[in-house]
């Protein structure tokens, strides 16, 4: 600082001075290692000397410490792997204890595993029993052990659900088989009854036939073979049909039952199974709307519930509670009731008896089937007699139609018969026997129409459809013969009396028709007898047994013949009256023609070619037909002169008139029809000619004395009819003056024509008043 300090020049005197001090130094170092310089070159060649030593020791050393260096390597390798196996045995050892205590919970795990993957979960759950109470207990500081815990009740969980998940599928399942169930268990019990019957009727044949020596071995051993035969033959048929077990799996029940008993919910599986069960009952029981349309508905609705109930009866004998028979029990009747409902109301609809008569197959081989498996069916064979009796409605309105259909195509001729031949084919048809017609010689013809044997023919077709329905309905032969009489009459009383009078009051059907009615009626009557044998043949029931019904159809044919008489009558009346219709009367005419009008000669011919068709029917008939006839005519022409709208009669016309009746009269003497006594037919025309006798002969005072007599020759004028006939000449004779000649020869006689018509209406007015 004082150098800086000073004055200008120091600094520079200051570095001359420490310049001239270095060099000082600088001499001193130089005396030094000159000093020291040879000392200093010794050294060096020495240390030269030292460094080859040197050298050659650090490669000694070097390869001394390599040696050793590579020495050592191994053994500290193997000192560390002794170390590293010493741990890890220490480490194997341990684990092992662990593992010893570990691995059957380990073991168990895994089955349990398994054991849900293969869906054994009942054996999953006596699994899951023995880890909780035996094996994680040892282990149960390990957090697996406590993962394993918490995961058990979600198994439990799983298996619950997974059981209920196959639980419904069972239920869906067998929902879907059960008419294929139903269906083989109704084929198992069809073929189980056909045997039976097989056996039935080869056992009445081997014992009930007398078994002498070696025939009866013979024959016993003929039955054993084709009893043998039967068995094989229903052992084919049992291994070709499937059980229900073949068809439904039941191990989800089993399993679902085990599950949740294990689990303590058995009541809760059992509630569960019955209510689902109930619900697929109704359903089941639901028939479709169409189901009366065809055959097939009613199988698919029978074998769904034989189906159904064929799996309850399983369930409950191989099952422990699930299902009890109070249980069973209750839903058949529950059932059965539905079924007797659907059924009365869909046969109802049914209007084909061979439709009927198969659902009455199916009810039978349904109450069977079910009997079989221990289910009462008696109210099902109950409402088979409901069924019976819409079967035979079906039955009448099909063979009222095919009745209508015979008397259609009938041609109301007696049939002819060319030879022997075709004699023997009506005959077979029908049971016609007639000594004097057998004597005639071909060719011939037999009295009745065509219609007579068909008619027969089907009568005979109902009682064998009929029948059908009797069978196996488990009713002895006694009732069966009595159901089949009552069925036949009603054919005869009902349908086929209603198709005769409908037939009979027909506008196409002519007098010749209903005269071959009668006769054909006449011979179905006969035939009755005949039809009461053939079902006493089918039954094996007497007629003489006491219960026997008896064919009273009888009276079919005869109302029937009465009916066909009346129309007889009523068409001949219809047809006389047609006649008169077109009756031409000039009833002021001043004389007859002298011949009888045409119109009542064309009737009379009409009359006499009718009543000689009526040669075949019975004389009684024939008879009453021609009397009817005349009375009607009489009265007819009697109505013809008093008809009110006729005011004027000349006596000119009452002479034609005369001539009318005369031929009527004539007619009625020729006996047109065989059988009256005396002039019994023309006793139909006496009121018509003692009145016209009356007029012609203007016989008034004889009348007018005799009035009231049982002599009088004019008993049958009636005084009215007098009275109208006479004041309507009376008015006839004032305006064309007919009685002019009577006013010109003698006017007495114009008063007497006033006192008759006094005296007439004075006897007409006592008559009145005394009635």
């Amino acid at each position: 600082r004082s150098v800086y300090d000073d004055q200008p020049n120091a600094h520079q005197k200051f570095m001359e001075k420490l310049d001239a001090c270095i060099r000082n130094h600088d001499r001193e170092i130089e005396k030094m290692c000159n000093f020291h310089h040879q000392g200093f070159v010794d050294a060096i060649t020495e240390l030269l000397k030292v460094r080859a030593d040197a050298e050659k020791l650090k490669v000694q050393v070097t390869d001394t410490n390599r040696r050793l260096q590579d020495a050592g390597k191994e053994v500290i390798a193997q000192t560390e792997e002794i170390i590293r196996c010493r741990v890890q045995q220490r480490n194997i050892t341990t684990v092992v204890e662990k593992l010893q205590l570990c691995l059957p919970v380990l073991e168990m795990y895994s089955k349990l595993k398994e054991q849900m993957n293969v869906k054994r979960y009942y054996s999953a759950l006596k699994t899951m029993e023995q880890l909780e109470n035996l094996y994680l207990p040892r282990v149960s500081q390990y957090r697996f052990c406590q993962i394993m815990i918490e995961n058990l009740p979600k198994l439990r969980e799983e298996i619950k659900e997974i059981s209920m998940s196959d639980l419904k599928d069972f239920l869906e399942s067998i929902r879907k088989h059960s008419d294929r169930i139903g269906e083989t268990a109704m084929k198992q019990a069809q073929q189980q009854k056909t045997f039976s019957i097989t056996l039935q009727k080869q056992y009445n044949v081997t014992y009930g036939r007398n078994m002498h020596l070696g025939r009866g071995r013979i024959s016993e051993s003929k039955n054993e073979i084709t009893l043998k035969r039967t068995f094989e033959d229903d052992d084919e048929h049992e291994e070709e049909i499937l059980t229900a077990q073949d068809l439904v799996d039941f191990s989800p029940v089993y399993r679902c039952l085990h599950i949740y008993s294990v689990l303590g919910d058995g009541e809760i599986f059992e509630n569960y199974y019955r209510k689902q069960r109930r619900k697929q009952a109704r359903l089941v029981l639901q028939p479709q709307s169409s189901m009366h349309e065809t055959v097939e508905g009613y199988r698919r609705y029978f074998s769904q519930i034989v189906g159904f109930f064929v799996v309850e009866d399983h369930i409950l004998h191989v099952t422990q509670g699930l299902v009890t028979r109070t249980y069973t029990d209750e839903l058949w009747n529950m059932a059965l009731s539905k079924i007797i409902a659907v059924l009365r109301t869909h046969s109802s609809y049914c209007t084909d008896p061979d439709l009927v008569l198969e659902l009455k197959n199916l009810i039978v081989v349904f109450a069977d089937t079910l009997q079989g498996y221990g289910f009462p069916v008696n109210r099902l064979f109950d409402l088979l007699f409901e069924i019976r009796d819409q079967y035979n409605e079906t039955l009448l309105k099909k063979w009222s139609g095919l009745f209508r259909d015979i008397f259609e195509a009938d041609n109301y001729s007696p049939i002819p018969v060319a030879n022997e031949e075709e004699y023997k084919i009506v005959i077979s048809k029908f049971p016609f026997q007639d000594p004097e017609l057998d004597k005639q010689s071909f060719p011939k013809k037999l009295p009745m129409s065509q219609s007579v044997p068909q008619i027969y023919i089907q009568v005979k077709e109902f009682i064998y459809a009929s029948l059908k329905f009797s069978e196996s309905l488990h009713r002895s032969s006694t009732e069966i013969d009595d159901m089949l009489r009552k069925s036949t009459n009603l054919l005869l009383t009902r349908t086929l009396s209603s198709c005769l009078q409908n037939l009979i009051k027909k506008p196409h059907i002519g007098l010749t028709e209903l005269v071959q009615i009668i006769i054909n009626t006449t011979h179905l009557e006969q035939a009755c007898k005949y039809l009461e044998d053939f079902i006493s043949n089918i039954t094996n029931i007497s007629q003489l047994t006491v219960h026997t019904a008896r064919l009273y159809g009888l009276s079919t044919f005869k109302d029937a013949r009465h009916a066909a008489e009346g129309e007889i009558y009523t068409k001949l009346n219809q047809k006389i009256d047609e006649f008169i219709q077109i009756a031409d009367y000039d009833w002021t005419m001043s004389e007859s023609d002298g011949r009888a009008s045409g119109y009542l000669m064309d009737l009379i011919n009409f009359l006499r070619s009718t009543f000689q068709v009526f040669t075949h029917l019975p004389g009684k008939v024939a008879q009453t037909a021609c009397m009817s006839a005349c009375q009607h005519l009489s009265m007819s022409l009697m109505q013809m002169l008093l008809d009110s709208e006729l005011k004027q009669i000349s006596m000119g016309a009452i002479q034609q008139f005369n001539l009318d009746v005369i031929q009527c009269e004539l007619f009625a003497s020729s006996e047109p029809v065989p059988g009256f006594q005396g002039d019994t037919l023309q006793l139909a025309f006496i009121d018509l000619r003692q009145l016209l006798d009356l007029f012609m002969v203007w016989d008034w005072s004889t009348y007018l004395a005799d009035y009231g007599q049982a002599t009088s020759k004019y008993l049958r004028v009636n005084p009215s009819t007098a009275l109208t006939l006479l004041e309507k000449m009376k008015d006839s004779s004032k305006k064309n003056n007919i009685f002019a000649q009577f006013r010109k020869n003698d006017r007495d006689k114009q008063k007497l024509i006033e006192t008759v018509v006094k005296q007439l209406r004075s006897l007409v007015n006592g008559m009145s008043q005394h009635t």
